[in-house]
């Protein structure tokens, strides 16, 4: 995405919740009409106020065009993420997005816990654990708080709900991102 691509998808996350708390009309799509706006990609809106988490919602899969999973996401980061309330009017102005556009995830192979951790590429790699019916990932950004594989897996477990060491007969997938914010 050019500098200016990145800054108008930005504008559209901000004008989706702005239109929902009432702060201003629905946004203007005129400049989306470029054919990549419209291919499906995986997509992740994250909401931070004074650098904390106020909301991540997205899709790993590419399921919807661009600029609908931005929309989808921008709009559920802020309501609909069920570990924070929603955002108010008075949290906006003090909100910042960042939009991460994934790569499809692909199986990675491993054939013990230091097989993992060697191809594990911190601060590249986004994660997708699958368990059974059980699943979590964690966007590369994660890593920045928790650089340590064995310890950026025991959470990603805890995250899909199994005990911290079932990442290690489980599947995993990595993927990649292009991430930009305010």
């Amino acid at each position: 995405m050019s500098p200016e691509d990145q800054k108008n998808l930005l504008t559209l996350a901000r004008e989706t919740i702005g239109k929902e708390l009432g702060l201003n009309e629905e946004p203007d799509l005129s400049s989306f009409s470029n054919q990549k706006f419209q291919e499906k990609r995986g997509v992740f809106v994250t909401l931070e106020i004074e650098n904390n988490l106020r909301g991540c919602i997205g899709n790993i899969l590419p399921t919807y065009p661009l600029v609908e999973a931005v929309k989808r996401n921008a709009f559920s980061a802020a309501f609909e993420d069920p570990r924070f309330p929603s955002l108010t009017a008075e949290e906006f102005p003090k909100i910042n997005i960042e939009i991460s556009i994934l790569r499809v995830p692909e199986a990675l192979d491993f054939s013990s816990p230091e097989d993992l951790y060697q191809k594990l590429r911190p601060n590249i790699d986004g994660v997708v654990l699958k368990k059974g019916w059980q699943s979590a990932t964690f966007l590369p950004q994660v890593w920045e708080d928790l650089p340590e594989p064995k310890i950026f897996l025991a959470h990603l477990s805890a995250k899909a709900g199994i005990a911290p060491d079932s990442w290690k007969d489980a599947e995993i997938e990595t993927y990649q991102v292009e991430k930009f914010k305010e």
